[in-house]
Parts: structure tokens; C-alpha cells; sequence
């Protein structure tokens, strides 16, 4: 292992890290996007289709885990580890680099919608639309945490076939939902009254 290598290994400061996973990293976001298609992965498995070995897709992996965009699914035991997309919020834990962290979150988040709208016509034809909505919506703080819990109520009830691939339906596919909710603010700062 080299001086380099060994400093790569050394804890970073949270701005470091999100810096060095950037989606700029051509086999890390196709990892990514891998595990987005198909909800868990191996090495092996993703070393096969995207052409490179497993030793680098497992290193690879190994990292997006450590910085906590993927995790290890769950397994029956064996030398296979599968990983999959972390899909819980980091953020809570409140430490100081969540703010970095969430921005490369949605930096990825932004990154694979940007792929699928460069990729939408070679997918199937029932697959091509864009379900994509946004609104202005004016509520109170409340309001807005019912909505929050509304949502995550609604995903909840499809988030069993991650970890159960015989609950989903034949023509299941990994999908990427994603809902913001935040307050428009004034040039101020502050957001400003409806």
C-alpha cells in the first residue's frame, strides 16, 4: 500500500469527504446507478457488468459505504456481500458535516435524474414518461411536517420489497423518489409572508 493510499485511509473532515465522492467518478456513479436498477449488487455482480474487476468494484463499494450512501443488504451469510442504496436521512444525527453530506445526497439524486433524462428513449416504451411534478404550496410549519409524514407514510408501503424481492411484482423496477419540502425564502433570508 502506498503513502497515498494510506493517507486516503485516514478520517477526513466532512467537506474532504464529501469532496472526493463527487458524482465525478465514473465508476462510483455508475455503481450507483446500478444499484439504483437493481436494488442490491455484489461486486462480482457489478464487476460484470460494468466490464472492470471485482477488487475494484468492491473498493469502490467499500467507499460509497463508508461515506453512507450505500450499506450492506441483508444476506443469508456466504462471501457475497450485496449492498444496496441507503435511503434513510443522515442528516438527523446533526453533525457538522450533514449540510455537506445532504448536498452531495441530492448532488446524486440530481446526477441520476440528469442520466435518466439523457437515457429516457432507450428505456422500454412503458418506462419513457416522466413522472416528474413540483408545486408552490402555501402551509405552516405543521402543515408541512403532515405533508412530510404523509409522504414517507406513502413510500413506507412499498419499501417492504427491498428487502423482500418475492413481495415485488413481476415487471418491478428500482425507482427514485424524491420529495423536498422547504421554505421559498426573501433575498433576506427569511421567508416571506403569503
Amino acid at each position: 500500500m502506498s503513502d497515498e493510499d494510506r493517507r486516503s485511509e485516514v478520517p477526513q473532515a466532512p467537506h474532504d469527504r464529501a469532496r472526493r465522492l463527487l458524482p465525478d467518478h465514473p465508476v462510483r456513479v455508475a455503481l450507483l446507478d446500478l444499484l439504483a436498477e437493481h436494488s442490491t449488487l455484489t461486486s462480482t455482480e457489478a464487476a460484470a457488468r460494468l466490464g472492470r474487476s471485482s477488487g475494484l468494484c468492491s473498493f469502490h463499494l467499500r467507499q460509497l459505504a463508508r461515506y453512507g450512501l450505500i450499506e450492506e443488504a441483508p444476506h443469508q451469510g456466504g462471501r457475497a456481500r450485496p449492498w444496496r442504496l441507503r435511503w434513510d436521512d443522515p442528516a438527523a444525527g446533526g453533525e457538522d458535516g450533514d449540510a455537506e453530506f445532504t448536498a452531495l445526497n441530492r448532488g446524486l439524486e440530481d446526477e441520476s435524474y440528469r442520466h435518466w433524462l439523457a437515457h429516457r428513449d432507450q428505456a422500454p416504451p412503458e418506462w419513457r414518461q416522466d413522472e416528474s411534478f413540483s408545486a408552490v404550496l402555501h402551509l405552516t410549519p405543521a402543515e408541512a411536517a403532515e405533508l412530510a409524514t404523509s409522504v414517507r407514510r406513502l413510500f413506507a408501503g412499498y419499501r417492504e420489497r427491498e428487502d423482500r424481492p418475492a413481495a415485488r411484482p413481476p415487471d418491478t423496477v428500482a425507482v427514485a423518489a424524491v420529495t423536498r419540502l422547504f421554505p421559498l425564502l426573501g433575498e433576506d433570508g427569511v421567508p416571506p409572508q403569503s
